[in-house]
Protein backbone atom coordinates (compact mmCIF):
# COMPACT_ATOMS: atom_id res chain seq x y z
CA UNK A 1 0.00 0.00 0.00
CA UNK A 2 1.00 3.28 -0.26
CA UNK A 3 2.56 5.02 2.43
CA UNK A 4 0.09 8.48 1.71
CA UNK A 5 -3.06 6.23 1.87
CA UNK A 6 -2.12 4.00 4.44
CA UNK A 7 -1.61 7.21 6.86
CA UNK A 8 -4.71 8.71 5.50
CA UNK A 9 -6.59 5.44 6.54
CA UNK A 10 -4.70 5.58 9.40
CA UNK A 11 -6.01 8.76 11.09
CA UNK A 12 -9.28 8.11 10.22
CA UNK A 13 -9.41 4.94 12.57
CA UNK A 14 -7.76 7.12 15.59
CA UNK A 15 -10.38 9.92 14.70
CA UNK A 16 -13.19 7.87 14.30
CA UNK A 17 -12.57 5.35 17.16
CA UNK A 18 -11.54 8.70 19.88
CA UNK A 19 -14.66 10.58 18.93
CA UNK A 20 -16.61 7.46 19.58
CA UNK A 21 -14.88 6.31 23.04
CA UNK A 22 -15.71 9.69 24.17
CA UNK A 23 -18.94 9.92 23.32
CA UNK A 24 -19.71 6.54 25.11
CA UNK A 25 -17.99 7.76 28.42
CA UNK A 26 -19.25 11.04 27.76
CA UNK A 27 -22.85 10.62 28.35
CA UNK A 28 -22.74 7.65 31.17
CA UNK A 29 -25.13 5.41 29.07
CA UNK A 30 -25.16 1.83 27.65
CA UNK A 31 -26.07 2.32 24.23
CA UNK A 32 -28.18 -0.80 22.32
CA UNK A 33 -28.40 -2.85 26.22
CA UNK A 34 -30.06 -5.67 24.45
CA UNK A 35 -27.93 -6.23 21.20
CA UNK A 36 -26.07 -8.92 22.18
CA UNK A 37 -29.29 -10.97 23.60
CA UNK A 38 -30.39 -11.69 19.82
CA UNK A 39 -28.78 -14.47 17.85
CA UNK A 40 -29.32 -13.05 14.50
CA UNK A 41 -27.92 -9.27 13.18
CA UNK A 42 -28.15 -7.92 9.34
CA UNK A 43 -26.23 -5.41 7.95
CA UNK A 44 -24.04 -4.13 5.41
CA UNK A 45 -20.53 -2.88 4.60
CA UNK A 46 -18.85 -0.05 2.58
CA UNK A 47 -15.11 -1.01 1.94
CA UNK A 48 -11.77 0.58 0.29
CA UNK A 49 -8.82 -1.53 -1.00
CA UNK A 50 -5.50 -1.57 -2.11
CA UNK A 51 -4.77 -4.85 -3.95
CA UNK A 52 -1.62 -6.00 -5.41
CA UNK A 53 -0.22 -9.42 -6.31
CA UNK A 54 2.05 -11.83 -4.65
CA UNK A 55 4.28 -13.61 -6.88
CA UNK A 56 7.54 -15.19 -7.95
CA UNK A 57 9.66 -14.78 -10.88
CA UNK A 58 10.74 -18.03 -13.16
CA UNK A 59 13.98 -19.63 -13.31
CA UNK A 60 14.45 -19.39 -16.97
CA UNK A 61 13.75 -15.44 -17.86
CA UNK A 62 14.38 -13.74 -21.12
CA UNK A 63 18.03 -11.87 -21.70
CA UNK A 64 16.45 -8.36 -21.88
CA UNK A 65 13.93 -8.65 -18.98
CA UNK A 66 14.99 -6.64 -15.62
CA UNK A 67 12.73 -7.17 -13.13
CA UNK A 68 9.28 -7.18 -12.36
CA UNK A 69 7.21 -4.85 -9.73
CA UNK A 70 4.09 -4.70 -8.59
CA UNK A 71 2.02 -1.40 -8.93
CA UNK A 72 -0.64 -1.55 -6.02
CA UNK A 73 -4.09 0.02 -7.33
CA UNK A 74 -6.99 1.35 -5.05
CA UNK A 75 -10.63 -0.12 -5.87
CA UNK A 76 -13.93 -0.37 -3.68
CA UNK A 77 -16.40 -2.98 -1.80
CA UNK A 78 -20.06 -3.28 -1.76
CA UNK A 79 -21.29 -5.99 1.18
CA UNK A 80 -24.11 -7.46 2.62
CA UNK A 81 -23.76 -9.04 6.10
CA UNK A 82 -25.67 -11.86 8.44
CA UNK A 83 -24.21 -12.60 11.92
CA UNK A 84 -24.90 -15.33 13.56
CA UNK A 85 -23.95 -15.78 17.59
CA UNK A 86 -22.10 -19.00 18.75
CA UNK A 87 -21.23 -17.95 22.05
CA UNK A 88 -20.58 -15.13 24.07
CA UNK A 89 -17.28 -14.08 22.12
CA UNK A 90 -17.37 -15.87 19.08
CA UNK A 91 -19.43 -14.90 16.00
CA UNK A 92 -19.86 -16.13 12.75
CA UNK A 93 -20.85 -13.85 9.31
CA UNK A 94 -21.25 -14.28 5.92
CA UNK A 95 -20.60 -11.18 3.90
CA UNK A 96 -21.84 -11.98 0.24
CA UNK A 97 -20.92 -9.03 -2.09
CA UNK A 98 -18.60 -7.15 -4.86
CA UNK A 99 -15.18 -6.14 -4.75
CA UNK A 100 -13.78 -3.86 -7.52
CA UNK A 101 -10.06 -4.27 -7.94
CA UNK A 102 -7.16 -3.61 -10.02
CA UNK A 103 -3.63 -4.68 -9.79
CA UNK A 104 -0.73 -3.83 -12.13
CA UNK A 105 2.40 -5.54 -12.86
CA UNK A 106 5.17 -3.48 -14.01
CA UNK A 107 8.04 -4.88 -16.81
CA UNK A 108 11.71 -3.33 -16.77
CA UNK A 109 13.06 -4.35 -20.51
CA UNK A 110 16.39 -3.54 -20.99
CA UNK A 111 16.49 -0.98 -23.94
CA UNK A 112 13.05 -0.27 -23.95
CA UNK A 113 10.43 1.63 -21.67
CA UNK A 114 8.55 -0.13 -19.26
CA UNK A 115 5.74 -2.22 -19.79
CA UNK A 116 2.90 -2.41 -17.50
CA UNK A 117 -0.01 -4.98 -17.55
CA UNK A 118 -2.91 -4.18 -15.53
CA UNK A 119 -5.71 -6.73 -14.72
CA UNK A 120 -9.48 -5.28 -13.59
CA UNK A 121 -11.43 -7.60 -11.93
CA UNK A 122 -15.25 -7.35 -10.92
CA UNK A 123 -15.73 -10.19 -8.30
CA UNK A 124 -18.59 -11.81 -6.56
CA UNK A 125 -17.19 -12.40 -3.28
CA UNK A 126 -18.47 -15.24 -0.73
CA UNK A 127 -16.76 -15.03 2.52
CA UNK A 128 -17.02 -16.84 5.64
CA UNK A 129 -15.76 -14.96 8.50
CA UNK A 130 -15.23 -16.20 11.89
CA UNK A 131 -14.96 -13.06 14.47
CA UNK A 132 -13.74 -13.30 17.83
CA UNK A 133 -14.75 -10.44 20.70
CA UNK A 134 -14.17 -8.76 23.86
CA UNK A 135 -16.49 -7.86 26.25
CA UNK A 136 -17.98 -4.79 26.00
CA UNK A 137 -16.16 -1.72 28.20
CA UNK A 138 -19.60 0.85 28.32
CA UNK A 139 -19.94 1.57 24.10
CA UNK A 140 -17.31 -0.61 22.76
CA UNK A 141 -15.25 -3.73 22.17
CA UNK A 142 -12.74 -4.88 19.82
CA UNK A 143 -12.79 -7.64 17.93
CA UNK A 144 -10.41 -10.15 15.42
CA UNK A 145 -11.48 -11.85 12.48
CA UNK A 146 -10.44 -15.02 10.39
CA UNK A 147 -12.40 -16.26 7.47
CA UNK A 148 -12.38 -17.91 4.02
CA UNK A 149 -13.37 -16.48 0.95
CA UNK A 150 -14.57 -17.78 -2.48
CA UNK A 151 -14.00 -14.48 -5.56
CA UNK A 152 -15.72 -14.89 -9.31
CA UNK A 153 -14.24 -12.52 -11.58
CA UNK A 154 -17.15 -11.43 -13.83
CA UNK A 155 -14.20 -9.79 -16.26
CA UNK A 156 -11.85 -12.26 -16.27
CA UNK A 157 -10.33 -12.98 -19.46
CA UNK A 158 -9.11 -16.08 -19.18
CA UNK A 159 -11.28 -17.50 -22.66
CA UNK A 160 -9.51 -14.42 -24.67
CA UNK A 161 -7.76 -15.63 -27.58
CA UNK A 162 -4.31 -14.32 -27.30
CA UNK A 163 -3.64 -15.05 -31.15
CA UNK A 164 -6.86 -12.12 -31.82
CA UNK A 165 -5.08 -9.87 -29.61
CA UNK A 166 -2.98 -6.70 -30.74
CA UNK A 167 -0.64 -6.66 -27.79
CA UNK A 168 -0.12 -9.81 -25.54
CA UNK A 169 -2.59 -9.69 -21.94
CA UNK A 170 -1.70 -11.29 -18.25
CA UNK A 171 -4.64 -13.79 -17.94
CA UNK A 172 -5.94 -14.82 -14.98
CA UNK A 173 -8.43 -17.76 -13.92
CA UNK A 174 -11.70 -16.21 -12.75
CA UNK A 175 -12.07 -18.74 -9.75
CA UNK A 176 -9.96 -17.59 -6.70
CA UNK A 177 -9.80 -18.54 -3.00
CA UNK A 178 -8.48 -16.48 -0.55
CA UNK A 179 -7.67 -16.41 3.37
CA UNK A 180 -8.57 -13.48 5.66
CA UNK A 181 -7.30 -12.37 9.01
CA UNK A 182 -8.18 -8.54 10.47
CA UNK A 183 -9.10 -6.55 13.81
CA UNK A 184 -11.92 -3.69 14.47
CA UNK A 185 -13.67 -1.93 16.61
CA UNK A 186 -17.32 -2.54 17.49
CA UNK A 187 -19.24 1.04 18.31
CA UNK A 188 -22.84 0.70 19.71
CA UNK A 189 -24.57 3.67 18.96
CA UNK A 190 -27.75 4.68 20.19
CA UNK A 191 -29.64 3.36 17.34
CA UNK A 192 -27.46 0.90 15.38
CA UNK A 193 -23.64 -0.40 16.04
CA UNK A 194 -21.06 0.68 13.75
CA UNK A 195 -17.62 -1.26 13.49
CA UNK A 196 -14.46 -0.31 12.05
CA UNK A 197 -12.01 -2.95 10.87
CA UNK A 198 -8.95 -3.21 8.65
CA UNK A 199 -8.08 -6.60 7.06
CA UNK A 200 -5.95 -8.29 4.71
CA UNK A 201 -6.67 -10.69 1.71
CA UNK A 202 -4.84 -13.18 0.88
CA UNK A 203 -4.37 -15.74 -2.04
CA UNK A 204 -4.69 -19.19 -1.78
CA UNK A 205 -4.27 -20.24 -5.52
CA UNK A 206 -1.78 -19.56 -8.47
CA UNK A 207 -4.46 -17.45 -10.93
CA UNK A 208 -1.66 -16.82 -13.74
CA UNK A 209 -2.74 -18.90 -16.95
CA UNK A 210 0.88 -19.84 -18.50
CA UNK A 211 0.47 -18.30 -22.07
CA UNK A 212 3.50 -18.17 -24.19
CA UNK A 213 4.16 -14.54 -24.25
CA UNK A 214 6.44 -12.46 -22.56
CA UNK A 215 4.43 -11.38 -20.01
CA UNK A 216 3.39 -14.75 -18.20
CA UNK A 217 6.42 -16.87 -18.92
CA UNK A 218 8.78 -14.80 -16.45
CA UNK A 219 6.39 -15.83 -13.59
CA UNK A 220 6.10 -19.04 -11.94
CA UNK A 221 2.82 -18.05 -9.87
CA UNK A 222 0.78 -14.84 -9.25
CA UNK A 223 -1.71 -14.83 -5.89
CA UNK A 224 -3.77 -12.23 -4.87
CA UNK A 225 -3.03 -9.46 -2.11
CA UNK A 226 -5.59 -6.56 -0.76
CA UNK A 227 -5.67 -4.74 2.48
CA UNK A 228 -9.04 -3.91 2.91
CA UNK A 229 -10.60 -0.89 4.99
CA UNK A 230 -14.32 -1.31 5.87
CA UNK A 231 -17.20 0.36 7.65
CA UNK A 232 -20.04 -1.83 8.89
CA UNK A 233 -23.51 -1.13 9.85
CA UNK A 234 -25.58 -3.38 11.94
CA UNK A 235 -28.85 -3.64 13.02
Amino acid sequence: MKPQLSHILLTWILVLSTCSIGYGQGNGRKNLPNFDARPYHFGFMLSANQSDFNFAMSDSLSDDLRGISNMPQAGFNMHLMGSYTLTRHMRIRFEPGLSFQDRGLNYKFEGTSDAVRRTEAVNLDLPLVLKYRTDRVDNIAAYALFGVKYSRDFQSQENVNQQLQSDNILRLQSGNVAADIGAGLDIFLPFFKFSIQAKTEHGLLNVLIPDDNNFANPLDFLRTRSFVLSFCFEG
